[in-house]
């Protein structure tokens, strides 16, 4: 066994045998309080917004980082590697429905203040814009944990301005950054309507190594998972 390995099976068995206290997440059983569910009045005052100083006439590009890789589920006219500098990709968004519950919340990835991140840039075309917006809308802004902004994108063809959701520090659903401890135990425990978190990260590995994007901290963060798996069997 490399020191590597050696030193992914230590943190495996520290972390399933010690199982470490880790902070639990925040309760979100009053989520439709904190948090309510955003009507399709307010998703299309959103859209328009962001929309605003778009002509109508001109493709839109959208920077993709977390699920959007491995399930776009749009209208692709063209796709590119591409970076973003001032944002990372980071699990820090809390996720009581489709990753986990109010009870025992899951995590999601939002690109977060610092560092950058490499991800696909899409082009949509503009006939197909508000239609699809709409739904990608209901879909990403449904509690309004993101924020859409326009951001500058470094792909080998040039660069380019592209639609990114950032992480709204401002809700209770923002996490902050967690350590890798209490990451693993959210891995070990939330499961939500699509599914666990763990899931949701491997399948985002997978989609960045697909296309030559290796993200340190997940890779790193499933294979403590995996390994921990295999500890505890």
């Amino acid at each position: 066994m490399d020191r590597t390995a050696s030193t992914n099976a230590a943190a495996a068995e520290n972390f399933t045998a010690g199982r470490p206290h880790v902070a639990r997440a925040p309760m979100f059983a009053d989520i439709e309080t904190h948090l309510p569910l955003w009507c399709e009045k307010r998703l299309s005052a959103s859209l328009d917004h962001t929309l605003r100083h778009w002509n109508g006439k001109d493709d839109i590009w959208i920077f993709a980082y977390g699920s959007l890789i491995w399930n776009p589920d749009l209208p692709l006219e063209e796709t590119r590697r591409a970076k973003v500098y001032g944002r990372h990709r980071s699990l820090c968004l809390w996720s009581t429905v489709n990753r986990g519950t109010p009870e025992c919340p899951g995590l999601v990835l939002a690109l977060d203040v610092g560092g950058s991140c490499e991800g696909l840039a899409y082009r949509i075309g503009a006939s197909s814009v508000r239609q699809e917006f709409t739904r990608l809308w209901q879909r990403e802004m449904a509690r309004g944990s993101y924020l859409p902004c326009w951001v500058k994108t470094h792909t080998p063809q040039g660069n380019l301005r592209a639609l990114a959701f950032v992480m709204n520090r401002r809700q209770p659903s923002y996490a902050g950054r967690l350590d890798d401890a209490h990451v693993l135990d959210v891995f070990q425990r939330a499961c939500g309507r699509f599914g666990t978190t763990a899931d949701y990260v491997r399948k985002t590995v997978e989609a960045l190594r697909g296309h030559g994007v290796y993200d340190a901290r997940l890779e790193r963060l499933v294979t403590l998972f995996e390994s921990s798996l295999v500890a505890g069997s």
